[in-house]
């Protein structure tokens, strides 16, 4: 097992960073938080520096890049905000959906759209009684003609409402059907006539945008319906893997973010005549934290570097999506211990850390999901 990164995944991360430091400053970083703003002027410099096109083979103007190079751009961009990598992300997974589900025409007109920054993409999967349980979504969508009338309701969907949005929907085109049957995937314009949406006032990953959806008689084409009718939970599943290893992988980017600022406040915050972080109590705290870092981090690159290699990793990748985001969340909590006052204050941006890193454990498989997959994958009938 080789861990070594080549020549250009080290250029990759390098030209990432400097990237990143150089537009995600602290204060363009508050403000978004502050005004709930979408990062445009990021993502356009996602689409400039074609980031975006890392996933995509080369057939469709893609730079045929694997799942360590993903992981390196997804623990980059979040060690700013693992927001940031939710903007990225929806378009970049919603995008190999199409790929890896769509016709060949919808393929060609909708890739170059993503990759040139015309059209972004998020998905909407949840709903306010199906969550975790998707297989009991209500929303709907019948045919009528050579279109699609969709009606029902949608909830916690990331970044539906920046500009030029396509949502991936799935909805029940058979209700009739079994359990996690019947469900289709369509693409539908965020502006779409009949589209509402709600933006919600979260605790915390703010900029984004998490929004509620309401659908009413909203009618799209048949071209909008992607991987055939009634094979929705194929698509769903097809690209869950690498979207959780690169969501374990932002995670693992935020919380080296949190150690970094403890560390430094730790060496700046004098006490008693000295550094707080010359007290052992603080060093331990400091000294565990990036510890446990390390090791989520090495079980992500481990399972990243099985998926680049095409071996079966679904184990590794829950193991390191649920070590990975219960890492975060642990170690924001120690870095506002080691703040006090300092870390409660909205002034100080240990706070955004912590109230970013509560969802961790939450979106995009729950921790209690993740253990039951894994305990299933051992052997265990878990009910």
């Amino acid at each position: 097992m080789d861990f070594e990164f080549t020549q250009e995944q080290d250029m990759l991360r390098e030209s990432v960073r400097r990237m990143m430091d150089r537009l995600a400053t602290p204060e363009y970083i508050r403000r978004l938080d502050r005004e709930q703003a979408y990062p445009n002027e990021l993502y356009q410099a996602w689409v400039e520096m074609g980031l975006l096109r890392m996933p995509f083979p080369e057939e469709y103007e893609g730079l045929g890049g694997n799942a360590i190079d993903m992981v390196v751009i997804a623990e980059e961009l979040a060690r700013k905000s693992f927001d940031f990598f939710s903007a990225y992300g929806g378009t970049t997974f919603c995008g190999m959906n199409v790929l890896k589900n769509g016709s060949e025409s919808q393929k060609r007109y909708w890739i170059p759209k993503l990759l040139s920054g015309e059209k972004k993409m998020t998905v909407s999967m949840s709903e306010p009684d199906a969550g975790s349980d998707a297989g009991a979504m209500r929303t709907t969508a019948r045919r009528d003609g050579d279109h699609w009338v969709i009606n029902g309701q949608k909830l916690w969907a990331t970044g539906a409402g920046a500009s030029n949005n396509v949502i991936n929907l799935y909805a029940k085109t058979d209700t009739k059907a079994p359990y996690r049957k019947g469900i289709s995937l369509f693409l539908v314009d965020n502006d779409q006539p009949g589209v509402k949406l709600r933006k919600l006032d979260m605790l915390g990953r703010r900029c984004v945008g998490t929004y509620e959806i309401f659908f009413d008689d909203v009618r799209v084409p048949d071209d909008r319906l992607v991987g055939g009718e009634n094979k929705g939970w194929e698509c769903m599943l097809s690209g869950l893997q690498i979207e959780r290893i690169t969501a374990a992988a932002g995670y693992c980017g935020c919380a080296q973010a949190v150690v970094d600022l403890a560390l430094q406040y730790a060496k700046d915050r004098k006490q008693f005549g000295r550094p707080i972080g010359t007290f052992q109590a603080i060093a331990h705290m400091l000294a565990d934290m990036q510890t446990e870092v390390e090791a989520a981090r090495t079980l992500m690159w481990r399972a990243a570097w099985m998926v680049s290699k095409g071996r079966e990793a679904l184990r590794e990748i829950s193991m390191a999506k649920l070590l990975s985001s219960e890492t975060t969340a642990k170690v924001a909590n120690m870095g506002m211990q080691i703040f006090g006052a300092y870390g409660y204050n909205m002034d100080f941006d240990m706070q955004r850390l912590f109230r970013d890193s509560r969802s961790a454990t939450i979106a995009a498989g729950s921790s209690q999901m993740q253990r039951n997959l894994i305990a299933k994958l051992m052997g265990l009938a878990v009910q």
